[in-house]
């Protein structure tokens, strides 16, 4: 038999099928199982953070967790890693084996996600930035300090075991899984590792593969999101870094149009915008009763705050004998049974096709924008409680980014690869998309706010072409 079967565990996915990872019960007792990191407490956690931060709450179906989607994403590694680990070593010097590579980017698509905090990318704009941090920093801590020891064990994945003496550096999964700030930032880390980083920063990723792929799915947007395996098929490594040949171009913008339709309806749906305004009114105070500080200085406290944890105490203040966390627990209660104070009484989509686009218009100071709609109101409605909500998404780079958050583009006709954001084809799509809207706490009122913000923009549009 080739196969050691006990050394192998798959569990079934809806996305990508059977996902393999190795056992604790088939390998040698000095390795760690791939199995072992999964069944930490820091990646169970996974399971009680939801994956749509507060969509879920719109979309009844899109009930999944960022555990299924960090599986996904380790899957996803191994893709292209089988796929693209030959041209790598072509294009890059001194490239450690296959296996060893594998594991590197499998580990670090499974452990991406694991410094989230409740309600996701939202618990990083509104907790943890008071800290200079995001789930990024804190994930790369946990993965150095509480998962480097059995991270350091690994020694083989479901397609093969690493040659004599390679071991797994925790900070190099720790780096990988962090956004590029500079081109320092390169510096100390060998070529190999520098192109790997376009798995988890660029166009395309794990990440945001699978999350297009699954979030389509549980949501009923789309059953088959995008051409995935084309996509793989033609991306290899060249020197220059990632690359796509021309023939899986129309694949990838279609991977890119898909993923901004996504945006436009389900993350930036105006119930979701709706539920995370009312969610900022309550966060701060919120937080001050549940947890006592910078994550990184209390990490007991924060292995066990979740969206389960957080949602079981709050569902319980409005019975609490503090006036304050009672007030805090009636407007949970509130929020928990979908009685969202703030309705959307007008809106307006923007596309920009150019870098400096969106800070020429108007909505680049949307306080001056409320202000002037409520000067155009009715007398009786100019104290009317309105608030803005501005959601932008950006299609593809709008910036030069460090080379690794580079893709690139190869038509033979041209012969060497080609900055993928500079492409004449690529230029078709626009850089990014803006969505203005205005709340109200009541509905009746939506023709006359209109009203005003038409007329704004009419002169708005009246002064640029008099300029």
């Amino acid at each position: 038999m080739s196969h050691d079967y006990l050394a192998e565990s798959l569990v079934h996915d809806p996305i990508h099928g059977y996902i393999s990872f190795t056992s604790r019960y088939g390998l040698p007792d000095n390795e760690t199982s791939e199995q072992e990191i999964i069944d930490n407490p820091w990646v169970q956690r996974m399971r009680q953070i939801h994956q749509l931060q507060t969509a879920w709450w719109v979309f009844p179906s899109a009930e999944h967790m960022r555990f299924q989607h960090i599986l996904g994403a380790m899957h996803l590694a191994s893709r292209c890693i089988d796929q693209w680990y030959d041209s790598l070593a072509d294009s890059c010097d001194s490239v450690p084996s296959k296996p060893y590579v594998e594991s590197l980017c499998r580990l670090a698509a499974l452990l991406h996600d694991v410094g989230h905090g409740p309600f996701g990318h939202f618990f990083d704009d509104h907790y943890l930035d008071q800290y200079n941090l995001t789930h990024e920093d804190v994930g790369a801590y946990l993965i150095e300090h509480e998962l480097g020891d059995l991270i350091r064990g690994v020694r083989r994945n479901p397609h093969g075991a690493f040659k004599p003496l390679e071991v797994l550096d925790p900070r190099q999964i720790g780096w990988l899984i962090r956004r590029p700030k500079s081109v320092q930032d390169d510096e100390g880390h060998p070529v190999w590792l520098r192109r790997l980083r376009s798995l988890f920063s660029g166009i395309y990723t794990v990440d945001n593969m699978d999350f297009v792929l699954r979030d389509a799915y549980m949501s009923g947007y789309n059953t088959k999101a995008f051409d995935i395996s084309r996509l793989l098929h033609y991306s290899f490594f060249t020197p220059q870094g990632l690359t796509i040949h021309i023939r899986g171009l129309p694949t990838l913008v279609n991977f890119i149009e898909t993923r901004a339709n996504l945006f436009r309806t389900i993350y930036f749906h105006r119930t979701v915008r709706a539920l995370d305004i009312a969610l900022e009114d309550l966060f701060p105070q919120t937080m001050k009763h549940l947890f006592p500080g910078n994550p990184l200085e209390h990490l007991d406290e924060y292995l066990h705050l979740t969206e389960t944890s957080f949602l079981v105490d709050i569902a319980r203040w409005s019975k609490s004998s503090n006036p304050e966390i009672q007030e805090l627990g009636r407007q949970w209660d509130a929020i928990l049974r979908r009685d969202v104070s703030w309705k959307m009484a007008c809106e307006r989509t923007l596309n920009f096709h150019t870098a400096g686009a969106a800070r020429m218009t108007i909505f680049s100071e949307p306080e001056l924008v409320l202000k002037r709609v409520k000067e155009r109101l009715p007398s009786e409605l100019r104290d009317i409680d309105l608030r803005y909500d501005v959601a932008q998404h950006y299609h593809r780079p709008s910036a030069k980014l460090p080379v690794n958050g580079q893709n690139f583009l190869l038509d033979p006709a041209v012969g060497m690869p080609t900055e993928l954001n500079d492409d004449e084809l690529f230029r078709q799509l626009p850089i990014s998309f803006l969505i203005f809207r205005i709340y109200t706490q009541d509905h009746g009122q939506e023709p006359l706010i209109t009203a005003a913000l038409n007329s704004i923009l009419g002169d708005a549009t009246d002064a640029k072409t008099n300029m």
